[in-house]
């Protein structure tokens, strides 16, 4: 049996990615930062499934935290074969309003985590020479969205983190690529004010956001063995958007 650890799996994009993994037969260890009642309504959705699944509570942008709940997860279910890296925070600001703490946060989340996450997931998957890490950026790293340069500047370095990574472990069986989605129907796109999210819908060339559940299916595509020669690349997940 695989198993799968997903940051930021109580909400939104994780949730998805964990319950797509369930469905394909993996034991999910949901990780959450502060909603514990809803890591385990997604356990109780994955246990239903029929596989295992334990919700694990770590910030990880604390290194101490992070170490914790990995040494949590092979114990508790006996190895880890796959990482999501998901876990992270959007905190839009024009450079003149941008602030010391929200940039703090922002860094620390969203590139301080993956490196933490990934260091202690390359050291459970060593001895047996095998694993995948996919790491989840998005299309601004590759876009430029005015307000968003903390942000894009953070998945830009998921981006770089993801190609060298691959290179790095890539004699020890692991393999490591990133995907990369555009506007998601979550929590965060409803707060977009009504006017703006109606801009950015006509911005996509197919016309509509992604389901939380498509960024689940491409991340399961990415794990799965028939693309095992596959790595350090960053999957574009957007309908077009970018190009």
């Amino acid at each position: 049996m695989s198993i799968a650890l997903v940051t930021g799996a109580s909400r939104g994009i994780g949730r998805a990615c964990a319950l797509a993994l369930a469905k394909r037969g993996y034991d999910v260890a949901v990780n959450y930062v502060s909603n514990e009642a809803a890591a385990q309504a997604v356990v109780a959705e994955i246990e239903a499934l029929g596989v295992r699944s334990l919700a694990v509570r770590a910030n990880t942008a604390e290194l101490p935290e992070v170490k914790d709940m990995f040494r949590t997860v092979v114990r508790e279910m006996g190895g880890l074969d796959v990482l999501v890296n998901n876990a992270g925070v959007v905190d839009d600001r024009y450079l003149m309003m941008l602030t010391e703490d929200s940039l703090t946060r922002s860094l620390d989340i969203n590139i301080k985590g993956y490196f933490h996450c990934a260091q202690q997931a390359a050291l459970k998957m060593f001895k047996k020479k095998s694993g995948v890490i996919v790491n989840i950026s998005s299309v601004s790293s590759v876009l430029a969205i005015p307000g968003q340069s903390v942000y894009s500047a953070t998945k830009g370095a998921v981006n770089a983190l993801t190609a060298t990574l691959a290179k790095e472990l890539a004699p020890y069986g692991i393999r490591v690529n990133a995907v990369a989605p555009g506007f998601v129907e979550t929590e965060m796109l409803d707060h977009i004010p009504q006017e703006q999210r109606e801009g950015y819908l006509k911005s996509v060339p197919m016309g509509r956001f992604a389901k939380p559940e498509e960024v689940g299916d491409a991340v399961c595509t990415l794990c799965d063995p028939t693309l095992s020669y596959l790595t350090g690349q960053t999957l574009i997940l957007d309908g077009g958007l970018s190009l």
